[in-house]
């Protein structure tokens, strides 16, 4: 039998913690595009959902392109959490994740680049957001199906 942890309150819950960029492996692709080095992951495979979620749920950035250059990329931030229960794996705004910090223990936030012209997307930062305090996952509702 193992001891939980011990949850100890964080200061600001919506200050990111862990943070990872990925701007030089980023920065590494992008020049091996333009050279044409072959790559080990193609940053434009990524699947249909990913670019209906940017359509209708992305955050417009000011940053263009680093391919195409046409068109404004749009951010997407999944979040993930033993606490989400069901719903880990969802896109919130940034202020969803704001708000969500301070009702949850510890959540990891992806925020992925989307380009909609040449279907460039790459993830370029992760981090963890909330309070600290463990919590029970939540469960997903009943309905009238079930």
């Amino acid at each position: 039998m193992s001891a939980s942890p011990i949850s100890t309150p964080i200061a600001d819950p919506a200050a990111p913690r862990a943070v990872l960029e990925f701007a030089l492996e980023r920065k590494s692709v992008l020049a091996a595009l333009q050279s044409g080095e072959p790559l080990l992951d193609d940053p434009f495979d990524a699947h249909e959902y990913l670019f209906k979620a940017a359509q209708f749920h992305g955050e417009l950035t000011t940053r263009d392109c680093p391919v195409c250059e046409s068109e404004k990329l749009v951010e997407l931030r999944y979040v993930y959490g033993k606490e989400l229960g069901p719903y880990s794996g969802r896109i919130k705004s940034a202020n969803e994740i704001n708000e969500m910090a301070y009702r949850f223990g510890n959540l990891k936030v992806f925020m992925v680049e989307v380009c909609q012209a040449c279907r460039w997307n790459y993830l370029i930062r992760s981090y963890q957001v909330g309070d600290g305090v463990a919590r029970r996952p939540l469960r997903r509702s009943r309905d009238w199906l079930d």
